[in-house]
Order: C-alpha cells, then structure tokens, then sequence
C-alpha cells in the first residue's frame, strides 16, 4: 500500500482478511486516501465481523464494500421460526467462532440449549473417534443432538461432512440441518441436497437478477461481459462473492472519478511516502472521499452504496429448503428470503409435519403379541399383512397424517432389552441402530427403554396381569352326601342305630299289648325298620303303646324332621350354587401361595418390573420379593419362558400361572374356545403401552397429539371394544366355568343317589340268592321243631299234594316235627260235580301267612283240579266254612289275611264209613 502510494493514486481497493484489514484502516486514514475495503474469507468460509473501529467520521476514509455480517440475524430468526430449542453448530477451523457470539448470547438468554463442536480436516477420523470414545447411551445422546444442527463451514467441507454422517447412520431421515453460507453457488446447493437426507435448509446471500434478460448486462451506460450477467454460465457460478464485489467497486470508482472530471473538480494524484513521520496527508482525499459515497452503481451484486456510516446497506439472503424424506437429490425449493430492512419475507414455521407427510414411507418393527399384532394373512411371494388393536392405530395415525409404512418383525422377536456391551436387542435394537423408523406391538413404556428411544403418549394403559386355568367343574357322584359332612353323616347313622336299639329295649321290658291276629312283632329287626322307615319319612308298622316308646318316637320323629329339612334346603343350594373357588385372586394370593409354580417372559419388561422392585431394599410391599424368588428359580430357566405364546400352552396344559400384560391375557381368555382361563391382577394402571420411534424422532409430537385426539373424541374407544369386547364369551373373573345354564342340574349331580339304588338293588339280589341256596339248603332234611319253627311253605305244598291223591288211603298222616297246624273246620261241600270248577289253590282262599314279610308276596300255591279232588271225605250233606288258622313258631296265633269264610269243596269217600258230616266239631289235624 506504501509502494502504491508513492506511485500515486486516487483510491484503496483492497479484498483481504480481517487482520490486514486493521492496518490499512489505520493507513487510510492517516494519509487520507479513500479505502474501499472487500472482505474476503479464506476458501469460501463464512464471514466473521472485522470489528473494524470507527474513530472520528470525519478521519474515518474506510469504506466497506461487503454489507455486514448479518448471520447472526438471519440465523436467529430461522431458529425461533423453526422453534428450536435445543441443537448443535458445526463450524470447522477456518471459521472464527467469534463472529457467531452475539447469537450465542442471545440463543442462551431465550434457554435454548446449543452445544458447539468443530469439525476437524479429516472428517472420517473424527467420525470415527466418535464411535471409539462413546459409550452406546452417550451416542444416542449424540444422535438426538445431531437431529438438529447447524453448519457454518465452507460447501466442500459441508459435502464432506454430510456424506460421513449419513453413511456412518448419525442421522436419519427425520433430522434437520440448516447450512449458512454466502458463498454458497447453485451447483453447490445441488449437491449438498444430494448427499443428504432428511430436512435441509441452505442460507445464502442472493442478488437481484433483472426480468429483463436483453438489459442484465447493461448497467447504465455500461456493459458487462455476458459470462458474468448470464447467470447460468458456468463462469459466473464458479465466482466467488468476493469477486463480484470487486468488480462492481472498480465500476464504482469509474463512475466517481468520471463525475469529477465533469464537475472539473479533479485533484493530482497523491503521491506520498509513508515512512516519514513528517508526511503530510492527501489534501484531495477527502473530496474524492465524498465523491464515492455519493455514487453508487447498479452492478453484478445488484445496487453499491454506501450509508452514512460508510457500510452497504443492501443485502439479500435468501432460504432454500427441501421436505422430510429419504430419497437423495430431492428437489429444493424457495421458502423465504430476509433483508436487514423487512426481515424475513415467507413462513419458514416448522409445521411439525401435522397433515402434510403424504409421500413419506416410515419402516415399522414390531413383535407378534396377540391381540396387539397379528399376522391376519400369509401368501407366499406377498407381503405379510397384519391386522390387531396397535395395527389399527397405527392405521388411524397413517389415515390422518397421510403417511404410508411397512411392517416386518424383529429378527430376535424380541421387544428388547440392555446387553453386557450397552447395546438393545430386539425392537428396541432395531430403533437404537435406525434400522427402523417407529416401534409397534404390545410395547410397554419404561425407563430404561426412553433412555434410547422416544415414545409418544400412551395409548392404553398397562398393568401386570396372571393368567391361570379355571378349576374344573367335576361334581362328585357322591354330591347328594355333600350338605352334610361326612362326621354328621357318620352321627346320624349312630343314631339310626341307638335309637332302634333303645326302642327295642323299651318293648322288651314292657312289651305292647297286640291285637289277635297282627302281623307285626317288636323284635330288633322290626325296631330297626321302624326307626329307619321314620327317618326317611316312609313311617312303620311297629305298634307302639308303651308312654316310654312314645314318647322317644316322638322326640324321634322331630329330630328327623329337623334333620331332613335342613337337608333338603342345603342340597337345593349346594345343587344350584357352585361353591368351587380358586384361592388365588389378586398377585398377593399368587406370591404367598408356593403350590402353583408361575413365571413371565425371560428378559422382558415384565421380568425387569419384578425384578427391580424385588431387590430393593426400600420396597415396602413384600409381595414383589416374594415372587422375584419363585421366578428367579434356577436363574430364570426353571419358571419362565422364551415367548408369550409357551406361557400360554403351559397354563393350559400344566400347573403354571403366566405372568404378563393384563390386556394380552384378557384377550386370550376372552377367546379361547373352551373358556378355561380367568385373570387377576392389579386394578391400578402404572405404566402404558406407547408407539416407540428414534431418539429425537420429528414424529413424536404429532403422533401423541393425534393420539390424545383418538381418545378425546371416543375412537380409541372403539377399537379397544374391537378386541375386548365386554360381552364376551367367557367370564374373565371367575374361577370356575360358568358357561352352563344355571337351575339344570345334569347326571353327575344325581350319579351318587343312582349309585346308592344301583348298591341297593345288587345287595337285595345278592340277598335274595343267599335266602334261595339257603331255603333249598334247609328243605333237603327235616327241621325239627327246636331248629326252625317257621313254616316250610314248599314242604306244605309237598304234604298237600301227597293228601290228596287219588289212592284208597283213607288218611295220610303228617310228621309232626315239621308241620304244626291248627284244627281244620271242615264245612259241608258241594257236589262232585263241582269239582271241576276248581283249578287252583288260590280261588279257594286258602292262604297260609309267617311272620317274615318279605314272603307274604310270594305265599299262595297252586293246587292242581287233580289234587284237589283227594279232599274226598264221602257224601256230606251239608256245606258249612270256618277260618283256616295256622300255629305260628312263636306260639301264638295269626289270622289269615283272607277274613272272609273260606268254602272248602271236596268229594266224600264213602268206603271210610266215618260220619263226620254230623259232627260241626270234627276237627282234621293235617
């Protein structure tokens, strides 16, 4: 500058850095030249405020072509447009972070949370660095940050940089990157829109362009070269901004200095020496001075002027962007533009996607969890399609929003859970490595899992359920036995006993007076019969006089009353009421009781819920210990399971109770064909099921405020009365299977009383053989009258017969010793003739009667018309009846039960010679 100076010159152009800036301001202005100062950042940077002093005006000689540095003005406004509260600036080592500290402070006073880091030469070795260094939670802290980031760097290193990233998965599709740059040309912003994904927005420093095409490269009376003004000429888009404002200053100067040689107001050429101390300034400089700042040129950065302040006031940024997507080389488009003196001219508001992701493709993961997710169709060479309450969710979301997705399911079928290095298996892996874009199925929302996830608001709530297998309604055979217990039953057949017992020793010591002719007798058989016939309400035949016994059947007969009613009305409800009750009904009967095995899913967020709260010492409720001990058996492997659906087959077909989600058990006890399943669980929801997406994920917002509205206008209602219907099928609270009609009482509630006939009926027979062999047995000899002095009814038949055959014995004589008959009235008998009138022994009314009732029925004989006709006693005029009475083996008496007179006919022999016809008194001993 010294060199030009004592050459001799009319003005300063200089295009230079910050830091040479300062000396030849400090030149300038003490040799009074003007200085017309370009400032230039080193290999397309962006600029930094020079921070040039401005002294005094009038020795001020400095001008600044460039307008100043309005990045911290645009910046901010597109971050409180874009609402943005935390983010990351990217800035890499040419650029001097000083000249962004005016947005930091403001940024910071607004608590926005900005993280700065610079981005060295060898991009890929940092990247690299990164992955070394971090831990897997750090890096997904680092991921969430990179979502939003701005970059303040040159556009070959921002080219860079954005390949790396995106191949090293930092970012996804759903991030937003802003690029500041004013040295920013069309090729590269193709470029840059090229390599990256998700949402860009490039800043840059636009200049007007004239409408006109004939007149862009003419500025007044001058011409431009048409490979500067042609916009699209490679040239001109290779320039850098710099350049073009030098050229416009060169015209500039043109224009002052020709304006003074109109107004013939030109001074020499200064010629100075700097060096001296004794140098005198320019006397001319500071007309030419004001002769510059009052020109101004119309040029290829569009108008060149200066302010009062000496600075140009004209500039133009303008905000190109792109959409939310995947697909390299989008097309970008014009969203706004921003001057010092409007502001921003367009919306450039973030509108958090709400209605407008219609042509965006999200991958979705998730995990087969009935009724949640299930495949609903299978065709080979075709997508799967999928069908549950989540999928129909997830269909809402994508209806609204206008999205479409596709759906695959975890590799592990996992939902996910830590692993020894830091990393997630399972969905939530799948999320963590942005292998995919949203996580669905029966996916609870804890802690550990929103650490590296994100989740939207809960769409259901959740709570740990049990799910166990119904006790089988197996009546006894034996039901009817079931009102009373088995001790009362053994007391009332004490009683039966003693009281017989008694009733027999009272008619022993005073024996009753019996009518002539009864049938009955007190013996202790007969008390027994008695007692039992009164207790089942059937009554007796024993006749009782005696005060004594009265008075004890009477006490009898009520106790057998009250007994008999209390046992009717408690079998009517035993029969009608189920009284089978499962002892477990809440997870406290469940952790206290050791006879029924349970477990959950190993690893799942079920396994972890049990197991936190089981080892912490401050846990106040013992019930979770308590089941952390019988699920941790053999490290996990003796009660839990690998998946949902085997916890299931093993309640059906074992003793087990599956721990899980109480809407998946619901649904499988709702729907199994059989009803053999109930559930228990806590009535308090602590926690829900959520749709998981990438950490930092643009989605999240307008899915949970999409959800918020499901459930506020009753949508989510009805998709979960989709799949838990409330009038299902099966009882999911009762304990026994209540799919019978009630008051229908089946087979098995009456097995026992048919088995009790069936006993009875076999033992009778059983008897009754016994009693047969026993009476053949006894009639092979003769009893004698000490032995059995029963009558023999099969020998009397024999006897009878042998008495009236048709031989010339005039009498047959009977033993004694084993018959014992009464005297015989023998009364007149009819005609021979007559004698075929009579074929059996029982139209005759002649009847013999024991005292063993059970062969009354069976008494009667046959009596042949050929034996009859052995009654031949000769011709007997007269005919006269009587009774026909029998000596029975106690002594006593017993009248026939026929009480009408019985007509004997019979044919007299008349070679007897016996006159008995005469004698009423005559009596036949048979």
């Amino acid at each position: 500058a010294c060199d030009l100076m004592n050459q001799g010159i009319l003005a300063l152009v200089s295009s230079i850095g910050c830091t040479s800036a300062g000396s030849l301001q400090s030149l300038a202005d003490a040799m009074h030249i003007p200085h017309l100062f370009i400032q230039r950042s080193t290999a397309g940077t962006p600029r930094s405020g020079c921070g040039l002093t401005r002294s005094n005006r009038n020795d001020d000689y400095t001008l600044s072509v460039r307008p100043p540095v309005y990045l911290n003005d645009v910046i901010l406004r597109v971050v409180t447009e874009y609402a943005w509260q935390k983010f990351i600036i990217f800035y890499d080592n040419d650029y001097d972070i000083r000249g962004i500290q005016e947005f930091l402070d403001k940024v910071s006073q607004q608590g926005m949370d900005v993280a700065l880091q610079k981005v060295e030469n060898n991009i890929n070795k940092m990247i690299t660095g990164l992955f070394a260094s971090m831990r897997i939670e750090e890096l997904n802290r680092y991921r969430d940050t990179l979502r939003r980031a701005i970059l303040i760097m040159n556009p070959s290193t921002a080219k860079s940089f954005l390949t790396e990233v995106v191949e090293t998965n930092l970012v996804a599709f759903d991030c937003h990157w802003i690029i500041i740059n004013e040295e920013i040309n069309d090729v590269d912003v193709q470029e840059l829109v090229r390599r990256s994904i998700g949402r860009l927005t490039i800043i840059r420093q636009t200049f007007p362009v004239p409408q006109n095409i004939s007149q862009r490269c003419f500025r007044g009376n001058h011409r431009i070269s048409s490979s500067l003004c042609d916009p699209k000429d490679p040239f001109s888009q290779s320039m850098e901004i710099s350049n073009l404002y030098i050229y416009d200053t060169v015209l500039l100067l043109a224009n002052a200095f020709h304006k003074k040689l109109e107004d013939r107001k030109w001074h020499s050429m200064a010629s100075l020496t700097c060096i001296r101390k004794n140098s005198k300034p320019w006397q001319g400089g500071r007309s030419m001075l004001e002769t510059i700042k009052k020109g101004g040129v119309n040029g290829l950065t569009g108008e060149l002027e200066f302010a009062e302040n000496g600075g140009n006031p004209n500039v133009h940024f303008e905000i190109l962007g792109t959409n939310y997507g995947e697909d390299l080389g989008r097309g970008i488009r014009k969203l706004g533009c921003w001057n010092p003196v409007t502001g921003l001219n367009g919306s450039l508001t973030d509108r958090k996607l709400e209605n407008n992701m219609r042509g965006v493709v999200l991958r979705v993961v998730t995990v087969l969890e009935e009724p949640f997710v299930m495949v609903s169709e299978n065709v080979l060479g075709k997508p799967k399609k999928y069908q549950g309450f989540s999928i129909d969710v997830l269909e809402a979301l994508a209806t609204y929003l206008g999205f479409k997705y596709e759906i695959y399911v975890a590799p592990d079928h996992k939902y996910g859970s830590p692993q020894d290095d830091g990393s997630w298996n399972g969905l939530i892996g799948e999320l963590v490595f942005k292998r995919a874009d949203i996580g669905i199925s029966a996916l609870t929302i804890t802690p550990d899992r929103e650490n590296v996830v994100d989740f939207t608001t809960r769409y259901m709530d959740y709570s740990v359920g049990v799910l166990l297998r119904k006790a089988e309604k197996t009546m006894d055979m034996f039901a009817c036995l079931a009102p009373f217990d088995l001790s009362l039953w053994a007391c009332i057949a004490g009683t039966v006993l003693l009281v017989g017992l008694l009733v027999y020793l009272l008619n022993w010591l005073n024996p009753p007076r019996l009518q002539m002719g009864s049938m009955t007798s007190t013996t202790l058989y007969n008390s027994m019969w008695f007692v039992y016939g009164s207790f089942v309400q059937q009554g007796g035949e024993v006749p009782y006089t005696t005060l004594a016994t009265r008075l004890m059947m009477g006490a009898w007969w009520l106790f057998a009353l009250i007994v008999i009613s209390s046992y009717t009305a408690n079998l009517a409800a035993f029969l009608t009421i189920t009284r089978i009750e499962n002892s477990i009904q809440s997870l406290q009967d469940l952790s206290r009781q050791t006879d029924i095995p349970y477990g959950t899913v190993l690893d799942s967020a079920v396994y972890e819920h049990v197991r936190v709260k089981g080892l912490n010492p401050f846990e106040r409720d013992s019930m979770y210990s308590q089941m952390w001990r019988m699920i941790n058996r053999s490290n996990g492997s003796e009660n839990n399971v690998l998946e949902s659906t085997a916890g299931i087959q093993k309640v059906k077909y074992g003793n087990y109770a599956f721990v899980w989600d109480a809407a998946v058990l619901e649904y499988v006890a709702i729907n199994d064909a059989e009803c053999s399943f109930y559930t228990v669980g806590n009535t308090v929801a602590d926690r829900g099921y959520g749709i998981a997406l990438q950490h930092g994920s643009p989605y999240r917002d307008v899915f949970s405020q999409r959800i918020l509205e499901l459930q506020q206008n009753g949508d989510m209602d009805v998709l979960k009365h989709k799949w838990w219907p409330k009038n299902g099928q099966c009882d999911l609270y009762s304990s026994v299977d209540t799919k019978q009609k009630g008051g229908a009482l089946d087979i098995k509630s009456f097995a026992g009383v048919f088995c009790i006939l069936a006993a009875g009926i076999v033992l009778s027979c059983f008897i009754a053989m016994l009693e047969t062999w026993w009476n053949k047995r006894k009639g092979s000899r003769v009893p004698s009258k000490e032995d059995d002095k029963e009558i023999d009814l099969e020998h009397l038949h024999r006897r009878v017969n042998s008495l009236c055959t048709d031989d010339d014995s005039p009498h047959k004589q009977f033993s004694t010793s084993s018959i014992d008959l009464t005297p015989l009235d023998i009364d007149t008998l009819p005609t021979r003739q007559a004698l075929e009138q009579i074929s059996d022994f029982r139209n005759t009314h002649i009847t013999t009667t024991t005292f063993i009732p059970e062969q009354i029925q069976t008494l009667s004989r046959t009596l042949s018309a050929k034996a009859a006709s052995g009654f031949s006693f000769g011709s007997v005029p007269e005919h006269r009846t009587g009774p026909f009475r029998h000596r029975a083996p106690n002594g006593g008496f017993f009248r026939s039960p026929i009480k009408t007179m019985s007509s004997i006919p019979y044919q007299p022999t008349p070679t007897l010679g016996l006159n008995i016809g005469s004698d009423p008194d005559r009596g036949t001993s048979i």
